[in-house]
């Protein structure tokens, strides 16, 4: 008997013979190697376990770091099924679906975003509080389509794995607001959450890229008291003001001289907090100067080998300096993204920040469009008429 669940679908057709379910293919782009243009590939429908459930990809958006993985800038195994910005539609699950963050069986038609990775829950870093960094970590967008297919967002369907965290979107949140929620706005929750309260601080963020705004606007909502972003784009100062900087700083060689700038934005004893979004050295480098007493540096996007940095740190010491790295990030941060942007997504334009759409089969279009003009987001959308 065919099940009505897959009318209007168009690409999944499920047919129930007993305990048995047939499944046709489900289309995906893949990648095979830095330099090449990504192949479109059939995969079966999988068979679902326990925790799991397959979701039709509706919307997702190709992050700073699939644009790295393509260029050969990090290692990813192959071939594989990028996009880690994925939210969707669930569209079938089986007698034991997985739980969203607040505890409730995901059920099918359930519009949902969803965590980076999956983990176990159970191995030592987890039961530590870093799920991120489990010794058993799934990571969507990231994993062979050998040994795990349809593990990522540029695809017809992704397969949610047991151990990941599920969300549910409200239906205010467009697709292009809510889509970078599971990378982009969760990091910059964990990333604030580890600057501890901003309350009445102020705080430089280096990089105005899609981490870097999004900060600026949770920045200030969290109750800053001045947010200076530093970028070489004027283009993305100008968006920064929209976001909600109270200063904006083009970026400055001389490690002096940017010194001087900052403190006569936030005051002569520098800012309280840095976040270090851009991965670039050069910023890095110049950020504990930049810092007041007892100020902390966190730093985002590193995400690629870049060299070495040199401190003094005698200045670490004596100022009372913290520094920490975040990658990925916790459900909880998941949550406060999506929490932030059904709050705030009507005071800040982050949907402009998703220049372009394009269909699946136009997936290596959007890759040139975004390697060539650098914007913040373009979303891939897989049924696009």
């Amino acid at each position: 008997m065919t099940d009505g669940r897959a009318a209007g679908l168009g690409f999944v057709l499920i047919i129930h013979l007993s305990s048995d379910r047939l499944m046709t293919t489900i289309r995906a782009a893949v990648f095979t190697r830095p330099g090449e243009p990504l192949t479109i590939e059939e995969f079966a429908c999988p068979r679902l376990q326990t925790g799991e459930a397959l979701v039709r990809v509706d919307c997702c958006t190709v992050c700073g770091s699939d644009l790295r993985s393509l260029r050969g800038d990090r290692a990813v195994p192959v071939p594989t099924i990028l996009g880690h910005e994925i939210l969707g539609t669930v569209i079938d699950v089986n007698d034991s679906p997985p739980l969203d963050l607040h505890g409730e069986p995901v059920v099918e038609g359930d519009r949902v975003t969803w965590g980076v990775a999956a983990s176990c829950g159970t191995c030592d870093r987890c039961r530590r509080g870093i799920p991120q960094k489990c010794r058993f970590l799934f990571k969507y967008g990231h994993e062979s389509t050998v040994k795990h297919p349809l593990g990522g967002g540029l695809a017809e369907c992704c397969h949610l794995r047991a151990g990941t965290p599920v969300i549910r979107l409200n239906d205010e949140l467009s697709d292009l607001e809510a889509c970078p929620a599971s990378c982009a706005t969760a990091t910059v929750a964990a990333a604030l959450r580890i600057a501890g309260d901003v309350q009445d601080r102020s705080v430089l963020i280096f990089g105005a890229g899609m981490l870097g705004l999004t900060a600026t606007a949770m920045a200030k909502m969290q109750g800053a008291v001045s947010v200076i972003v530093c970028d070489l784009d004027p283009k993305r100062l100008l968006q920064a003001l929209k976001f909600g900087a109270t200063h904006t700083l083009p970026w400055i060689d001389d490690p002096q001289e940017m010194t001087s700038a900052v403190h006569s934005m936030a005051g002569d004893d520098g800012v309280d907090i840095v976040l270090e979004m851009s991965g670039a050295t050069s910023a890095i480098e110049v950020s504990p100067t930049l810092l007041t007493i007892n100020g902390r540096l966190v730093l985002v996007g590193s995400v690629a080998p870049s060299g070495m940095v040199p401190f003094d740190p005698e200045q670490i010491v004596r100022r009372l300096l913290r520094i920490e790295g975040i990658h990925n990030y916790t459900p909880a941060d998941l949550a406060s993204a999506v929490d932030f942007l059904t709050a705030h997504h009507q005071e800040f334009p982050f949907e402009s920040l998703v220049e372009r759409t394009f269909a699946l089969d136009e997936v290596n279009d959007a890759i040139s469009f975004a390697q060539d003009t650098r914007p913040c987001r373009v979303a891939i959308v897989p049924n696009l008429k």
